[in-house]
């Protein structure tokens, strides 16, 4: 079978590239600087969606100032990770009416950082909302022995640095 005979049209558009052309043309027209999305990340921090879990806190109880932790040991056990070390103590005390109680106090809590996939089980499990996966996500740190945080950091929470030109 015989080619078909090409048009002086179809031989001068292949020549110049028109395809091409106008292919490039609609990608430069989506290349437009009015639909640039560039974030200004360090001196702009970006917008964190509402759901966003990042660095854990322990909250402290605002009358008091002490942790609500109540060493319940849920939130190690919902762990699927089991990064969460909870250590308690049995205390007793006496209430008001003179009866001696015993009661569970929080001697020591830990975290590791750097095996959380941030799946907010701890959080949702937790009786008195002691655990919450805050915004903060720049949870970078140079040694690996500094994603263990202590009860003491995690009751403060990390510090966010202050970026300026």
């Amino acid at each position: 079978m015989a080619e078909p005979r090409r048009t002086w049209k179809q031989v001068l558009s292949r020549f110049l590239l028109v395809d091409l052309i106008k292919g490039l043309l609609v990608t430069f027209k989506y290349q437009a600087p009015k639909h640039c999305y560039t974030e200004q990340y360090p001196l702009v921090r970006p917008k964190v969606a509402e759901r966003f879990r990042g660095a854990p806190r322990l909250n402290l109880d605002p009358e008091t100032g002490e942790s609500l932790c109540i060493a319940c040991n849920l939130c190690a056990i919902a762990c699927p990770e089991d990064l969460i070390t909870v250590v308690e103590a049995v205390r007793e005390y006496v209430d008001h009416e003179g009866k001696t109680k015993k009661k569970r106090v929080l001697v020591d809590y830990t975290y590791d950082t750097s095996r959380c996939m941030f799946c907010g089980h701890c959080q949702d499990v937790c009786p008195t909302y002691a655990i919450e996966l805050t915004q903060e996500f720049e949870l970078a740190i140079y040694r690996r022995k500094d994603f263990v945080w202590s009860w003491e950091m995690l009751e403060k929470g990390i510090e966010q640095p202050i970026y300026t030109r």
